[in-house]
């Protein structure tokens, strides 16, 4: 393994705190990038674990090439708006580009936003954001993984356990794409140390339709589930609309509309992820649904 570090960006949040972990873990070396307003407790705990902490403003390249140097690979798992998600990734590429840096990868972690889109927020900024990264002279990796199978057990309204209901739209039998964070993160963990991952890889936890969503929940709680259609895609549509124009703008990355706008993709089956890369390293095992779902 190189004893040159990796580098995670946005490591006092859920997801890339778990990279952090995974990457020490695996016994690599593991810078992380922190503003000077993070949570104390935060970067202590990863001090504590292993990490070496580095304190930048995001908004100064120098700044950051100074905190890229000599990495072997940049993994961003800021989480945010155009703010974040183009501006404050832009300068981190821009700095591991200058820093030399051999390999970056961007904080993707999402359904297929390969295929044409523009009904889905934030993945148009992946989209913008994927067109700077693929313009400049650094290696990339994109990890898409579906949703995060974590929302099913409260933020995402598809499995309601007080009605025993699966909520879905359109066909019953659609195949979605679900991920653990946790899962997310111990195969990103793996691809940072791996330099021969290719641009992109696509993973899936598990794949379930709301009528395998109905047998998971049913299964996993000990209660009859049954399924609660909502209409087809378009009236899916038509409500994340008509929920944004009325909903007040603000910072919030998931607002209701923004769901909706996910679940559309995903019940329409233009997000759904073809060619899985879950064998590329074998060691890992891939978290079920159901499991999840131990949780209601």
């Amino acid at each position: 393994m190189s004893s040159a570090p990796i580098v995670v960006a946005g490591p006092t949040g859920q997801l890339g705190r778990l990279i952090t972990q995974e990457l020490l873990g695996l016994g690599a070396p593991v810078r992380v990038l922190v503003r000077p307003e993070s949570d104390p407790a935060k970067v202590s705990a990863l001090r504590a674990a292993g990490a070496e902490v580095v304190t930048a403003n995001p908004d100064r390249v120098p700044d950051l090439i100074r905190a890229v140097e000599g990495a072997a690979c940049v993994v961003s798992a800021l989480s945010g708006l155009r703010a974040v998600i183009v501006d404050v990734q832009t300068r981190l590429l821009d700095a591991a580009v200058e820093a030399g840096v051999p390999r970056f990868i961007p904080s993707d972690f999402s359904v297929d936003f390969t295929r044409p889109g523009g009904r889905n927020r934030n993945l148009d900024l992946r989209r913008e954001f994927r067109a700077r990264l693929d313009a400049v002279p650094i290696q990339a990796t994109s990890v898409l993984n579906g949703m995060f199978a974590d929302l099913l057990t409260g933020q995402a309204p598809v499995v309601l356990p007080r009605l025993r209901r699966v909520l879905y739209w359109g066909d019953a039998d659609q195949p979605l794409d679900f991920t653990t964070v946790a899962d997310t993160a111990a195969f990103t963990a793996r691809v940072a140390l791996d330099p021969a991952a290719p641009r992109w890889l696509r993973v899936a936890g598990d794949v379930q339709s709301a009528r395998g969503l109905q047998a998971a929940a049913s299964a996993a709680t000990g209660h009859q589930f049954g399924l609660l259609r909502a209409g087809g895609t378009g009236s899916l549509h038509a409500l994340a609309t008509l929920t944004r124009a009325l909903t007040p703008p603000s910072d919030e990355v998931f607002p209701a509309w923004q769901g909706m706008q996910y679940l559309h993709d995903m019940f329409t089956g233009q997000a759904k992820l073809t060619l899985l890369d879950n064998g590329r390293y074998p060691a890992l095992r891939w978290t079920g649904v159901a499991e999840v779902l131990k949780g209601l």
